[in-house]
């Protein structure tokens, strides 16, 4: 019988494009201005993200955009959010009485000024035009391409 070995480094294979976008946009307002500039129609995706730390849990908004036919798939995901605290217990002292105290959470920490990641797979276009459509966009500051292989915390990528 033949032993089959899996090696951890055949999955972390980096198939997608990573866009990073820098506006005081709200979510929604960005989605909207996306797709009349790219050729997709993003829609909120229920499925928001969750990531657990210390402080507790916090859920990233998502916008996704899934054409069958081309294999592609496009999500524009929210960067920063506030954390909501895990702590339920009464806390004493002169600022006990205000409740908890909301801290900021990133879904890549490492790029913590940036608002918004756009996550293409299998994208019909090249991602400098992408980038290009996008600063044409009012109210975005800057708009760049991340390389996905240095990105150290990938992990939160996944969805």
């Amino acid at each position: 019988m033949a032993v089959h070995k899996l090696h951890f480094d055949d999955f972390e294979e980096v198939d997608y494009d990573l866009i990073a976008i820098h506006t005081a946009l709200e979510d929604y307002r960005l989605a909207y201005f996306l797709n009349q500039h790219l050729p997709v129609l993003f829609r909120k995706n229920q499925d928001e993200i969750t990531i657990s730390s210390k402080e507790g849990h916090s859920w990233f908004s998502r916008f996704t955009y899934e054409e069958a036919e081309a294999e592609t798939s496009w999500n524009l995901v929210s960067n920063k959010n506030e954390v909501i605290p895990d702590s339920t217990a009464p806390q004493d002292g002169l600022f006990g009485s205000m409740g908890p105290v909301a801290s900021k959470v990133w879904l890549l920490p490492e790029f913590r000024k940036v608002d918004y990641f756009l996550k293409i797979e299998n994208g019909p276009m090249p991602i400098p035009e992408v980038a290009a459509r996008i600063h044409a966009i009012d109210r975005i500051s800057a708009v760049y391409s991340v390389d996905a292989a240095t990105v150290k915390s990938k992990h939160n990528l996944i969805f």
